[in-house]
């Protein structure tokens, strides 16, 4: 029987815990965090204090600007160092990295030439053929295969859908999706999070507001484009969720998405309309959700219990909520999704790779 969860007054259930949360097979990993002064960075460190990862050495890189800075980790201080081209990842096992698809490409040789797995966060490598794309409730397999020694992190919001799309994909092939995305300003960094909190307080105190984040002011405002717009008319990040569902997936599924950026501080939301090839029930879909690992069921219309980013930034799984029958559609299922997107959408994402690769004897 799935598990009743308490949180901030609401009552909602949970599906069986992650598999990969067990005694790992190998303890003395060396690990290294490229981009570790980052908002990803640091939940890198949280996500592996947590999770009780298996390290034995850790190393912390950055830009020269970071470099000696330094961070407690598991009662111990670590100063990050300048990252550099040379031998600074002979003997590391695993390296996370999350510092721009820029510096992904341009250390990528230097991170993997002597044997590394590079779990990396950026674009960089997402749609190389050569380089697996993972979310590991999806498709973990796809991460013993890597030719390069590197693994891709899909885009935060592709993270969030595909887990949720998962279960039902295991009821019925899913031919097409319409999705909306409600991405919070944390999806653009700190500084975004740091420009919405200073705009309320001019807004309110009816001074000139402070524009440099995003193309508009965001407080008291949402703002139709994520990324640069692409000839079609979709912009980038809404054409990531296109192509990255597809590799994630191997499916032919079409992928219609509409970004959105909304003053809200952590944690994305989504709106998801599905068509399958024959219907699936409201029913099915709960116990799909409830059965299904990384997702948690927040459904109570009648108590007005749904997933909000307000009460899900630091939490780990997908929170599914408001799910239904698409009326314009016989076998069309519409549903809302919540994420925290530093967390799941990124930093545990790659970890929950790693874990993987540990439990069945693939590092190195």
């Amino acid at each position: 029987m799935p598990q009743m969860l308490q949180n901030v007054g609401l009552t909602y259930l949970v599906a069986p815990p992650c598999q990969y949360q067990q005694k790992y097979k190998q303890t003395t990993m060396n690990v290294a965090i490229v981009g570790a002064s980052g908002a990803v960075g640091q939940e890198f460190l949280r996500v592996l204090a947590e999770r009780e990862f298996p390290i034995d050495n850790l190393l912390l890189f950055g830009s020269k600007r970071s470099a000696g800075t330094t961070y407690t980790f598991r009662g111990k201080e670590y100063t990050v160092r300048e990252l550099q081209h040379g031998d600074d990842f002979k003997g590391v096992d695993i390296v996370f990295t999350s510092a721009g698809a820029g510096i992904s490409k341009e250390y990528a040789e230097d991170i993997t030439k002597h044997g590394a797995v590079m779990i990396d966060n950026s674009s960089a490598f997402r749609m190389d053929e050569d380089v697996p794309l993972v979310v590991p409730e999806c498709n973990a397999e796809d991460a013993l295969d890597r030719p390069r020694g590197i693994i891709a992190n899909p885009n935060c919001t592709t993270i969030m859908m595909v887990v949720a799309l998962k279960a039902f994909e295991r009821l019925s092939h899913i031919r097409r999706i319409h999705v909306s995305s409600y991405q919070a300003a944390s999806g653009a960094g700190q500084a975004a999070m740091d420009e919405l909190y200073e705009q309320y307080k001019q807004v309110l105190a009816g001074d000139p507001v402070t524009v440099e984040k995003f193309a508009y002011q965001l407080a008291f405002n949402v703002i139709p484009q994520i990324d640069v717009f692409q000839d079609n008319g979709y912009t980038k990040e809404e054409m990531k969720m296109y192509h990255e569902t597809k590799k994630i997936m191997h499916s032919d599924v079409e992928t219609s998405a509409m970004c959105v950026r909304v003053p809200s501080l952590r944690s994305h939301s989504e709106s998801i309309w599905i068509e399958t090839e024959r219907p699936i029930s409201v029913e099915e879909a709960r116990q799909a959700v409830l059965d299904t690992e990384g997702l948690t069921l927040m459904d109570n219309p009648a108590e007005k219990e749904y997933p909000m980013p307000l009460f899900l930034a630091g939490k780990d799984d997908v929170y599914v909520g408001r799910i239904r029958k698409d009326l314009a559609n016989p076998n069309g299922l519409t549903f809302w999704i919540v994420s925290d997107q530093i967390r799941k959408g990124a930093a545990l994402n790659a970890v929950q790779i790693a874990e993987y690769l540990i439990k069945v004897g693939n590092v190195g």
